[in-house]
């Protein structure tokens, strides 16, 4: 008969036989390896490329901080430019209109009100105009950078 006797496990092998008194324990087992990972593995290859290119000041990187100096300074000419002419247009004025720089208000000519006060609102807007301008102009770097 097929399967009963010693040789049903197979030639070679033994069938476990239980003693009484002792039961059978698995041997121990190590504990599993643990993979550890210190970026982002689903983060895009190109962020970190083009980080990579601006921290080690590649010609790739240079050309990227070469682009937001170019549009910092840009903008700041435009804004010069519109400060120096709005200032410019106050002398002007009064040479062309000579029958403003008879007013006075509270005993001060009106030249001295307008060119004295009129430049500081003006300035403090065209800063932070430029303030406004130049964060939005790092935003977009970093935003660039980041995609």
């Amino acid at each position: 008969m097929a399967g009963t006797g010693k040789h049903a496990a197979g030639p070679g092998r033994e069938e476990r036989q239980s003693r009484p008194g002792k039961s059978y324990e698995d041997p121990p087992t190590k504990p599993r390896r643990k993979r550890v990972v210190l970026a982002d593995s689903r983060a895009p290859v190109t962020v970190l490329r083009t980080v990579v290119e601006l921290e080690e000041q590649t010609s790739y990187g240079e050309e990227l901080v070469s682009q937001l100096v170019r549009a910092q300074l840009r903008t700041a000419v435009r804004l010069w430019a519109f400060a120096v002419i709005a200032l410019a247009c106050l002398p002007v004025m009064f040479f062309f209109l000579p029958q403003l720089s008879e007013v006075a208000v509270a005993g001060v000519a009106l030249p001295w009100w307008v060119l004295g006060i009129a430049p500081w609102p003006l300035l403090f807007g065209v800063a932070y105009w430029y303030n406004v301008k130049a964060e939005r102009h790092e935003q977009d770097f970093v935003a660039m950078v980041e995609k």
